[in-house]
């Protein structure tokens, strides 16, 4: 069954102290709905942009590790979820559920999982 990644996205001047005893019920009463229906897989928050590392090849090789996140935005992902659920429809179902309990703008993403991590590629083991 395929996996979807479900995540909100805060602004960056997010003041968490906003966050009310009842939003933080409601998210909890949505992971133990996702839960009981089988469906959830993993989910955290993250921490703010500002602790951000980016990392870059460069062309001899070797890496550039920056501060912040790689692109400029006045969003950032603030949490998510791994799902697996029969189809997008189903994804996005859960997903407004989110959108209502975090109050806040989300996305929906199939994960690709290329070769399956115990195969081989061309699928032999």
């Amino acid at each position: 069954m395929p996996q979807y990644l479900v995540c909100n996205y805060m602004p960056d001047d997010f003041d968490p102290s906003t966050v009310t005893e009842a939003m933080i019920e409601e998210i909890h009463a949505l992971n133990r709905e996702m839960i009981a229906a089988g469906i959830r897989k993993f989910a955290c928050g993250i921490a703010p942009p500002a602790n951000a590392k980016t990392v870059r090849k460069k062309s001899d090789g070797k890496v550039l590790v920056t501060d912040g996140p790689y692109t400029e935005t006045k969003e950032h992902m603030g949490g998510f979820w791994i799902l697996e659920c029969a189809n997008m429809d189903e994804a996005l179902a859960w997903a407004r559920k989110g959108a209502i309990s975090c109050d806040a703008v989300g996305e929906v993403r199939e994960l690709l999982f290329f070769p399956a991590p115990d195969q081989e590629p061309g699928g032999s083991k």
